[in-house]
């Protein structure tokens, strides 16, 4: 006999191959997922090569940098190695401590090699909205939802808020389609659904899938899926010692299949070199706020301009993750309430709402998240991003609630039967509706950039003024869109500090020198005409030091021949060696 309650259990029905009608049903509704994730980025698609989201652009820079190295890679025949000098040559980095998107840069090699990395990018966005939408629409099929009610569930979560704000250059952030299939092979596996074994591979396949896409991904899906059975355990005691010897063989054999194929990674990552320890990030201030939930941002369709001031002034677009408004709150709590003996909605809905508990972060002992926030695996999430799993965690309860009501209602209502609970969310969901992604031009590629560096060589030491960071990446857009040079010094990434300590600093060498090089670095980026440099200690003959460091065999400098920048790099490094359009080249 089973111990699962009938109302966790997959639905028949969803087991059954499909009919004719219902395959149908569902290529329109996969069909609908697609177009609206076109809709949504059209403004991208008008020119996919060189227009990007705007609102952060630093990130949609590094990103399109990633893309660029997965790709040259493949282009070779080997794939991306995790610890490279392509950037902050010739120190460089440790790939798996950045946001690398490795996986679907990979698998999106050919489109960059044919088009380039922004086209990459577009076709991951838009995939990443219908993506994660078909994702949930086929889990809560699995576990029972009607057909339209898990339409409506997936669509909730595919385009929620938190995806569409995670889209302004969080790709990592917004291909969430893997969560809801992780989540899925878990319960299969505590609830004995299937063999515990295939389930476990299928779980392994999974988690190593969606380290190379994000590991901060995977720890929230982690979070959110450990709560999920624990509240299901929870309502339902007798089971657990039954099943769990079947769960622990599962979930033991997607630790394992997880390993097998990522565990080198994790080594190089752990305990390779450039290895570090905490955040780079204060992660205090990537906190939601509870008014977050109720005021939408510029982005969405139905918005007050006071709404849309105050969500912009309390974070960054791409962190105001939390929004759902008003209404669908409301139906979200009534429905909790309701139909709270159903296993599904009593543990979809107890998971969001400590979910978004968890989004507040952990500044107040009263705060569930400042207890936990401190464990190794936990230190580095950034909390309002719980709001991305929160979301489908709040679909899920949505689309059982959806069909409780429905069934719930009186024969004698007729279509009213199955209309009114429709309208109801409906309207619930109208506030949520996003507006197309605002777009703008990526930087160009300056005239004369290949041809400069291809009269310097394949295996030249370039370092490119300004030097690239996180403020200035224009080089890092140059480099991906080109491929040139080969290796860049400076970057915008996370790597360690002298002590070991994450950081977005780009300049440190681990040695007494370090100092040294920050300051040099800060000159060369304020002779591009930005102000001072921050380092007020820092004198020009420190500029040894640096070179002594970097060792270039050139220095390239988007400018023009009597510009201040010119004059400068030209007292420092002497009379230019040539120039080729908008390019100057000094030789060393």
């Amino acid at each position: 006999m089973s111990t699962v309650p009938s109302a966790v259990e997959s639905s028949p029905v969803a087991e059954r191959s499909p009919g004719r009608a219902e395959h149908g049903a569902r290529w329109l509704i996969l069909s609908c997922y697609l177009l609206g994730a076109v809709a949504l980025t059209w403004r991208l698609w008008i020119d996919p090569a060189s227009r990007a989201q705007a609102g952060n652009p630093e990130d949609v820079d590094l990103l399109a940098w990633f893309m660029r190295y997965a790709a040259t890679a493949v282009a070779h025949g080997h794939l991306p190695a995790l610890v490279t000098t392509a950037m902050n040559t010739p120190r460089g980095i440790n790939v798996m401590w950045n946001v690398s998107f490795l996986l679907p840069g990979i698998l999106l090699s050919p489109v960059t090699l044919l088009l380039g990395p922004q086209v990459s990018l577009t076709v991951a966005l838009t995939l990443g909205f219908a993506g994660s939408a078909a994702s949930l629409f086929w889990v809560l099929r699995r576990w029972g939802a009607s057909i339209w009610s898990a339409a409506l569930g997936g669509a909730v979560y595919g385009f929620s808020p938190a995806l569409v704000d995670s889209a302004i250059g969080h790709y990592h952030m917004q291909f969430a389609v893997l969560p809801p299939l992780i989540i899925d092979a878990v319960l299969r596996i505590v609830t004995g659904r299937g063999s515990p074994v295939l389930n476990g591979v299928w779980l392994g396949l999974l988690t190593a899938a969606q380290v190379f896409i994000s590991e901060e991904l995977l720890t929230l899906t982690a979070v959110a899926g450990g709560l999920l059975v624990v509240v299901l355990a929870a309502g339902q005691p007798r089971s657990v010692a039954r099943r769990a010897r079947g769960a622990a063989l599962g979930l033991a054999t997607g630790a394992g299949v997880a390993l097998v194929i990522c565990g080198y990674a994790l080594w190089v990552q752990f305990h390779g070199p450039l290895t570090e320890h905490g955040s780079p990030w204060i992660t205090s201030n990537f906190t939601s706020h509870p008014a977050n939930w109720v005021t939408p941002a510029g982005n969405m369709l139905f918005h007050t301009r006071a709404g849309a001031a105050a969500a912009a002034s309390s974070s960054r677009l791409p962190e105001y993750l939390g929004y759902l408004g008003w209404p669908l709150l409301v139906v979200l709590a009534a429905a909790a309430i309701r139909y709270w003996r159903d296993p599904r909605v009593r543990s979809t809905a107890v998971t969001w709402a400590v979910l978004e508990l968890f989004s507040l972060g952990g500044t107040s002992a009263a705060l569930p998240w400042h207890w936990l926030q401190g464990l190794p695996a936990l230190s580095q999430v950034l909390p309002d991003r719980f709001a991305i799993v929160a979301d489908g965690a709040a679909a899920a309860a949505l689309a059982f609630s959806l069909d409780l009501a429905r069934s719930a209602a009186p024969q004698t209502w007729g279509w009213q039967r199955r209309g009114w609970p429709f309208a109801v969310v409906m309207l619930a969901l109208l506030p949520m509706i996003p507006r197309p992604l605002q777009a703008g031009a990526t930087p160009p590629v300056p005239v004369g950039w290949q041809a400069a560096f291809a009269r310097l060589g394949p295996d030249a030491r370039v370092l490119v003024v300004p030097v690239p960071d996180s403020h200035t990446p224009e080089a890092m857009r140059w480099q991906s869109d080109t491929g040139e040079p080969a290796s860049l010094m400076g970057g915008w990434f996370v790597g360690p500090s002298t002590d070991g300590q994450a950081t977005s600093e780009y300049w440190t060498d681990g040695s007494s020198n370090a100092e040294f090089v920050a300051e040099a670095s800060e000159y060369l980026d304020s002779l591009w005409g930005a102000g001072p440099p921050k380092y007020k200690r820092f004198i020009p003959t420190q500029m040894d030091t640096m070179l002594a460091y970097w060792r270039p065999t050139a220095i390239v400098a988007v400018t023009s021949p009597g510009s201040r920048l010119t004059r400068v790099l030209s007292m420092v490094f002497g009379r230019p060696a040539f120039r080729v359009g908008q390019v100057l080249v000094w030789r060393r």
